[in-house]
């Protein structure tokens, strides 16, 4: 197969060459920074008598030359662009030049037509996907990187690869997962907004057709840019709604926060109100020492899932993915009296051991039940509350004056995994709610994104990146999960089967990522191509896995 960059739509037999190539206009126009209505009446003066004609006429002129000065005053603001946030020029860095790539499989062929016609009226209207990365000094001296609004054209962001008949029709899945690989290493050109659309337009064995969203990473953290992609969807079954996602833990408060006892409680209750923000104070700084000693020396021990060499940053990626059960995961929860994400937690402690006890080949069951390894992954997270879909709609609506925050405002946490051979499937969600019970109540990630913005005032974006490149390398790999719609959507017209989003671009061989969708959730491996041959074996041990920890459940 020759995945080759090459956008011919001809290959398609929804030709993109039907379709007349031309500039889209952006409009940029918003109103002024003050909020002011355009017009403003004129008030009588006090004795209710109207003004000299001369001077209506004087304040008629400046009323109306208002919009135009708020419009010229943004104007300058666009030309000048919008500073990137420190995580975004971490993004930027040599070892740290991320992507994320979101394949969306289609319940119907490709009408590229209907895909650009859609493009046009949502992804391109956003700020962050019009504009391209202006580098320091571009424009003015010790300048910093910033975002500058441009005309986007589609013909640069769709592409409709040439693959070979033979592949696409023998071994489709294979050819997907093949062409994904490829683009992993292929550069995107920085003198366009920094994103693509990718369409495989051929049935595999899941999907009718497939598209891959590839974006780079500074234009936002990974839960906007997912959730902006999902407020591009419609409900299936309305097609004029936003989808519903799954409702949100009511919360009035943040995780960690303990709700105060009432004085009648007594002294007691009060003390170990107390002492909650106690433990919570030194939970933070044990988590912040070993973030710290992480990025400098404190290092996992060698294990299969540990990048070989260095460098595995530059090296190729697959990408594959499983489909498993959110019924059986939520049976999980309920039996064992947890949350979803302890679960998967769980589920990821027992795949790896499953994975690790196999290619250690030790066959000596007593050595194996008393080793208890721990690996740790980085976890990037989101401190800042997402925009509701709503909101993220309206950032694509050029005539709303919307307001919602954007942006990478995102916190680093490790999170440790053990690697452990229990004759009780339930052991491994007991061992994942204990982790992550221990995570909520730390402030490591407000702490990390706080402090990270400190270093780069201070020392430089060169001094954060190091220090972040060293938390990368000393760890193992990367976890995430994510939620995602409760009911059928379309994207632009076409029926989503699945989706399985992922990261490359990063220092590590292995990421891990759990997007639910409907009922179901997409398992998602990003591997160093050549580290992990057998990858779909992987993906077996954390199905297996999952089977056996919801047959204990059952029998609880």
């Amino acid at each position: 197969m020759n995945p080759a960059a090459t956008a011919d739509p001809s290959s398609s037999s929804t030709s993109a060459a039907t379709l007349r190539k031309r500039m889209i206009s952006i409009d940029t126009a918003r109103r002024g920074a003050d909020g002011a209505s355009p017009e403003t009446a004129p008030r009588p003066d006090r004795a209710g008598s109207d003004k000299a004609p001369q001077e209506r006429e004087e304040e008629g002129s400046m009323a109306a030359s208002a919009p135009a000065a708020a419009a010229a005053r943004e104007s300058d603001l666009e030309a000048v662009g919008e500073p990137m946030s420190p995580a975004g020029r971490l993004f930027r860095e040599t070892h740290f030049n991320c992507y994320i790539v979101a394949v969306i499989g289609l319940g119907a062929a490709v009408d590229v037509a209907a895909a650009r016609a859609g493009l046009e009226v949502t992804l391109v209207r956003h700020p962050r996907f019009s504009s391209v990365q202006v580098n320091d000094g571009d424009a003015r001296k010790n300048a910093k990187p910033r975002w500058v609004r441009t005309t986007v054209n589609l013909d640069d962001h769709i592409i409709v690869p040439c693959l070979e008949p033979a592949a696409t029709s023998t071994k489709p899945d294979q050819a997907v997962e093949d062409y994904l690989s490829w683009l992993s290493t292929a550069p995107m050109d920085h003198s366009r907004p920094l994103w693509e659309f990718h369409v495989l337009d051929f049935p595999t064995s899941e999907a009718t057709a497939t598209v891959a969203i590839r974006m780079h990473h500074s234009l936002g953290d990974g839960v906007s840019l997912l959730s902006l992609l999902i407020a591009c969807t419609r409900s299936a079954a309305d097609p004029a709604r936003l989808p519903e996602l799954p409702p949100a833990p009511r919360r009035a408060s943040p995780v960690y926060a303990r709700q105060r006892p009432p004085l009648s409680a007594g002294l007691v209750a009060f003390a170990l109100w107390l002492w909650s923000y106690v433990l919570l104070a030194w939970h933070t700084l044990v988590d912040v020492a070993c973030f710290v000693a992480t990025a400098w020396f404190l290092r996992d021990q060698r294990t299969p899932f540990m990048a070989a060499s260095e460098g595995v940053e530059f090296r190729r990626k697959r990408f594959v993915h499983r489909t498993l059960s959110l019924d059986d995961v939520k049976f999980v929860k309920n039996a064992m009296k947890c949350t979803v994400n302890d679960v998967l937690i769980g589920v990821t402690n027992a795949g790896l051991s499953r994975y690790y006890f196999r290619k250690t080949s030790d066959t000596n069951n007593e050595r194996k039940k008393s080793q208890n390894i721990r690996v740790r992954s980085a976890l990037l997270v989101n401190i800042r509350r997402t925009p509701g879909l709503h909101a993220l709609a309206e950032m694509m609506d050029s005539i709303k004056n919307n307001r919602a925050k954007w942006g990478n405002l995102i916190g680093y946490m490790i999170l440790p995994f053990h690697i452990a051979m229990h004759d009780d499937p339930l052991e491994y969600i007991r061992q994942g709610k204990r982790t992550a019970q221990r995570k909520k109540a730390s402030l490591e990630a407000v702490f990390t994104y706080w402090s990270g913005n400190l270093i780069v005032k201070l020392f430089g974006m060169k001094a954060a990146a190091a220090l972040c490149y060293g938390m990368f390398t000393n760890t193992t790999m990367s976890f995430s999960s994510m939620v995602g719609p409760a009911e059928k959507v379309e994207f632009y017209g076409h029926p989503i089967v699945y989706i399985a989003p992922s990261v490359y671009g990063h220092p590590h061989a292995l990421t891990i990522h759990y997007q639910s969708y409907t009922n179901s959730i997409k398992l998602v491996l990003a591997v160093d191509d050549a580290q992990f041959p057998d990858s779909h074996q992987l993906l077996d041990d954390f199905a297996e896995s999952l089977r056996l920890i919801r047959q204990a459940a059952s029998t609880r």
